[in-house]
């Protein structure tokens, strides 16, 4: 599987006016993905969250692809994880890991 690894900074003062600004984006960019995508991304949610422990899980859907971040993630199940992970592989999903979270990318298609 294809994996990243990014650096963040945190928004500081101005946290409350990104998290405003992530739900707007997020309620907009909806309307450029279909049923069936939306679906894909929410199943992909469920199948991380038998394999992960997170605090929190997110379902953001971005001008190119849908991602699903898992916040503070600890493997739970390592044999779920590397199945899910194969599939993924075969689908073309990239996985990106920063200090924060790990992160699942959907290609737009």
């Amino acid at each position: 599987m294809q994996e990243k690894e990014l650096n963040y900074t945190t928004a500081g003062g101005f946290a409350q006016g990104a998290a405003i600004n992530a739900r707007m984006r997020t309620l907009a960019m909806w309307s450029h993905y279909d049923y069936q995508q939306k679906v894909q991304a929410e199943r992909m949610a469920l199948g991380l969250e038998f394999a992960y422990s997170a605090r929190r899980i997110f379902v953001n859907p971005r001008k190119n692809f849908i991602s699903i971040k898992l916040e503070n993630a600890k493997v739970k199940d390592r044999r779920t994880l590397d199945m899910l992970e194969l599939q993924y592989e075969r689908e073309g999903i990239t996985k990106v890991v920063t200090d924060q979270a790990i992160i699942y990318r959907i290609t737009k298609q």
